[in-house]
């Protein structure tokens, strides 16, 4: 299957009303073990990379390397910029190839985030990619290195956001969070109705990781298309990891290669039945 655009495979899954998983990576392993949890389950998936995990994984090293994958799979894939917050990081992946892009100004002022967005949507649009924006502000932030209060995402501007953007998906703010969560999400079901009831392109979760398997599924079924995961991946490798290096048979590189490419592929694998349930 050919690499896609996010908006063909997003728009395809609300018209069925499912949910497409988004898998954030940062090494090879975790490529290959969510593009094989997406080709035994024959599910389209996205990969995608946030901008905050550039000093660990560089754009300009990684990105080429998922590109290559999705063009090698059996299945479609669409290959994003997630959290961008930088006009030169949307760049640099529209240059690579990317599908879609995400320029996330919620940290600005409402008017200045619809200035912002609207600029990367005309970049985009060069490239036949598609945008993500955010409205309101998820909690926590995507590296777990700060404590961020989240805001909803006001409905009664969703609708004006998006008509003056010109986005494609929009991420919204419901009580959920980026990293770990604390203690569980209380989920504003009502503010997500609203949204959904207003806005017709596809919504988004952030803050997947943490949320149950039961309120995944209602998520879907009141309107979220897209969702995140990120840190229940990068804990389900580093777990897997763990479990190798604590066995008592000699080491090597390539054994813990497949054990790192299995952490993944386990945790991508679970999510995709979960959101196509």
């Amino acid at each position: 299957m050919p690499l896609v655009n996010m908006k063909a495979l997003l728009t395809r899954a609300k018209i069925n009303h499912h949910g497409v998983g988004a898998f954030n990576v940062g090494n090879m392993e975790m490529i290959m073990g969510a593009i094989k949890a997406a080709e035994e389950t024959n599910t389209p998936i996205i990969i995608q990379i946030a901008e905050s995990r550039f000093k660990h994984s560089p754009l300009e090293l990684i990105g080429p390397m998922m590109i290559a994958a999705a063009k090698r799979s059996k299945v479609d894939v669409a290959v994003h910029l997630d959290h961008g917050q930088s006009l030169d990081a949307v760049k640099l992946a529209l240059a690579l190839g990317f599908t879609s892009v995400m320029f996330d100004g919620s940290s600005f002022e409402y008017e200045e985030n619809i200035k912002k967005t609207k600029e990367v949507v005309t970049l985009a649009r060069k490239y036949n990619a598609s945008v993500e924006a955010e409205l309101g502000h998820v909690g926590g932030s995507e590296d777990g290195s700060k404590d961020i209060k989240a805001l909803y995402t006001d409905p009664n501007k969703a609708l004006d956001f998006v008509t003056q953007t010109g986005v494609d998906f929009l991420a919204v703010a419901i009580g959920n969070a980026h990293g770990v969560y604390k203690e569980a999400p209380k989920l504003a079901f009502d503010v997500l109705d609203k949204i959904a009831s207003t806005v017709s392109i596809p919504l988004v979760l952030h803050g997947g990781s943490g949320i149950t398997d039961e309120e995944f599924q209602k998520l879907i079924k009141h309107g979220i298309t897209k969702v995140n995961i990120a840190t229940a991946s990068f804990v389900s490798l580093t777990k897997e990891a763990e479990t190798y290096l604590k066995n008592d048979n000699k080491h090597n590189y390539f054994d813990l290669n497949l054990a790192m490419v299995k952490g993944t592929y386990d945790n991508v694998k679970h999510h995709i039945k979960v959101f196509n349930c």
